[in-house]
């Protein structure tokens, strides 16, 4: 096993002074030491680990990390700021900076040195030796843990909290714990660490399970019946929910686990005192949560939270998009845009004909189509409220389709199954009631509301803000379809398979439930625009390679397929390493192709497939050409930014220079 940490990875007086700046310095490091292979692609994973929550922990100590696969080995690289560099903490900047790589497939022992480390920063002695070491020698081995800290034996929190916890003959007050967050490297162990030793101190016995990266031990069965309360320290779904059932709970986000454990452990008691047992897990049995009501995700803020649920049903609707279309566009290949009207293949099927195969590739893609709106509706209310909300969904999604209301009143209706689920989950209940709540009252009286409201409230003003659509989609021509198919072009390369592309794919694809020719043209422009991205990226690294490295000029090829396929993803990696000219670029040209097809009235009934459905495309050649315009304008915006900049990389292959100055200079 390679050493986590040597003396070069150690930076004792680290000038930057942002905390990308930081974490740019010591991927350098990494880079150096033939540990991270790609600078940009690893620095776009960092980022996008920060986007998820802030990694500044209160003490001074910044950990950004990552699991990437541009990592070869586990690594940690360490940098001792003195000015102090804002990670987001509640306290202020921190001094002590911990870059962490794993690999994206790294073995459990690696990630359990990982975690070892993130316990060792609760205690104050190794975080002072590590203020005061000035050897980076002497400090790799101290982080490596064969240096130990000055007293460091007597002095850890567990050790302190162990000497300070009251002696008492009556059994201790029993917490069981789950701590995870989202790459499952640090704050998970270090939350763990933080609320084992507040429960020493407290006299309080906490057991907690990590569900991290290093593995995942459930708690013994007994010892989560003997626990008095529980506490979930967390920023992804706890595993297994339903093992906590009857229990008080504490359900807040990873970092509190952290910063305030004997809050958490006051809260707990506190609760158990009250009686507060109705306080069940909200997963696989979906009844309320405690009292608080808020898990590190449901405290976000509402625009969040909101976004994250429409997601949710867009996620699951789409794989019936993709079957259900393609199988539609397949069938229209064999037997033409008639085949729709083709009687029931149950009664009239004959083997030897194609016309029967391509009918019953429509009936069977038609099917998957109608089950759209009700799957979005109910996987919007499961992400609300879990598995008791998905019945009074898809019975929501299933009435808007009864009453026209379509894709709106499919979203609609999911928000409303949700809301009035969570609602019912807050009502206490006798304890003989629980058993049967998720599974009969909820969805029963969730059902009933939500078919009221659906039926005789807002289906019928819903279907009528739908039937105008309808309309204005009829009706679309001249200056209006461009200018809406310039919007959607934006929206689809703005974040590349983010909430605005698929709002956009969403709305196209909800067109084609009731289609019309305006929006067989709003799918067409949103399909088209979606592959200038990746086709962009593909043809700019072919046309000026010394404008990438040579891991984006790897990319570029599969960009090609991508592009072609319709999965605009394929322009991710080149967003992340440079956005500031990427993203524009590409947003251009997805902005002339959205027009360009409004503009040539190109329709598609297919809601995917990329180039390999233009031969059921309105207009193919004239799409094609809409596609090529988009594509030249990105790639010639994006080449020409590049080259702007006042420092070209060359790649090292190129030019002799060593693989790390490359990536460097391809920053500048």
């Amino acid at each position: 096993m390679s050493e986590l940490i040597t003396a070069e990875l150690v930076d004792l007086d680290l000038s930057a002074t942002t905390k990308d700046a930081a974490a740019r310095s010591l991927a350098e490091r990494m880079v150096g030491a033939q540990r991270v292979t790609d600078l940009d692609g690893f620095l776009a994973d960092v980022a996008a680990r920060e986007a998820q929550m802030p990694t500044g922990l209160d003490g001074g100590i910044g950990i950004p990390h990552c699991r990437s696969e541009h990592v070869s080995a586990p690594t940690l690289a360490f940098g001792r700021s003195a000015r102090g560099i804002d990670f987001g903490a509640a306290d202020g900047p921190a001094d002590l900076i911990f870059l962490i790589a794993a690999p994206a497939g790294a073995d459990d022992d690696h990630l359990t040195i990982l975690s070892g480390l993130a316990r060792r920063l609760m205690d104050p002695e190794f975080t002072a030796a590590l203020r005061a070491g000035d050897d980076p020698a002497a400090v790799a081995a101290l982080i490596r843990g064969e240096e130990p800290a000055p007293e460091a034996e007597a002095t850890t929190p567990i050790a302190a909290a162990e000497e300070a916890a009251p002696a008492e003959d009556d059994a201790p007050f029993r917490i069981v714990a789950v701590t995870s967050c989202p790459t499952g490297i640090a704050h998970t162990y270090m939350a763990a660490e933080s609320l084992t030793a507040a429960g020493l101190a407290e006299g309080v016995e906490v057991t907690v399970e990590t569900q991290g990266s290093a593995g995942f031990s459930k708690l013994d069965p007994a010892v989560i019946a003997a626990a008095d309360a529980v506490i979930w320290a967390h920023d992804v779904e706890v595993r297994e929910k339903t093992r906590f059932r009857g229990k008080p709970l504490v359900d807040v986000g990873v970092k509190a686990g952290i910063n305030r454990p004997a809050e958490l452990i006051a809260e707990a008691r506190r609760k158990a005192e009250r009686g507060e047992i109705a306080a069940v897990p909200r997963g696989g049995d979906g009844t309320a949560d405690g009292a608080d009501g808020r898990s590190g995700a449901d405290s976000a803020h509402f625009g969040v939270r909101l976004r994250t649920y429409l997601m949710s049903g867009v996620s699951y609707m789409v794989p019936f998009v993709a079957a259900g279309g393609l199988l539609i566009a397949l069938s229209f290949a064999i037997g033409g845009y008639e085949i729709a009207d083709a009687k029931s293949v149950a009664d009239h099927f004959v083997w030897g004909q194609a016309d029967s195969w391509a009918a019953l590739l429509n009936q069977i893609g038609s099917a998957a189509f109608g089950f759209l709106v009700p799957v979005l509706a109910g996987y919007i209310a499961y992400g609300m409220a879990d598995r008791p909300a998905l019945v009074p969904g898809f019975v929501g999604g299933a009435i808007a389709l009864t009453v026209d209301a379509g894709f709106l009143g499919g979203l609609v209706a999911g928000l409303l199954a949700g809301a009035v689920v969570m609602a019912i989950q807050r009502v206490p209940v006798h304890a003989t009631l629980r058993g049967i709540m998720p599974v009969l009252v909820i969805p029963l009286i969730a059902s009933a509301v939500v078919g009221f409201l659906m039926f005789i409230v807002v289906g019928k003003p819903i279907a009528a803000l739908q039937s105008a659509l309808t309309d204005w989609l009829k009706g679309l021509s001249g200056s209006n379809a461009v200018i809406l198919g310039v919007v959607l072009g934006l929206m689809m390369c703005f974040d590349m398979g983010g909430p605005l592309n698929k709002v956009a794919y969403a709305f196209a694809v909800g067109g084609l439930t009731d289609p019309t020719d305006g929006s067989l043209k709003v799918m067409a422009a949103v399909m088209a625009a979606g592959m200038v991205p990746p086709l962009a990226m593909a043809l700019a690294t072919t046309v000026r390679k010394k404008l990438f490295t040579k891991t984006e000029r790897e990319n570029g090829r599969a960009a090609w397929v991508l592009g072609a396929s319709f999965i605009t993803e394929g322009a991710i990696p080149f967003a992340a390493a440079d956005p500031l000219r990427v993203i524009p670029s590409v947003m251009a040209g997805g902005a002339v192709t959205g027009a360009l097809s409004m503009a040539f009235g190109c329709t598609l009934r297919a809601p995917h497939g990329g180039i390999f459905v233009v031969p059921l495309i309105g207009e193919p050649f004239l799409y094609l050409l809409a596609i090529a315009a988009g594509t030249l304008v990105a790639t010639a915006l994006v080449v020409l930014l590049k080259g702007a900049r006042r420092t070209v990389p060359v790649p090292a292959d190129e030019a002799g220079a060593t693989a790390a100055d490359a990536r460097v200079g391809a920053t500048a």
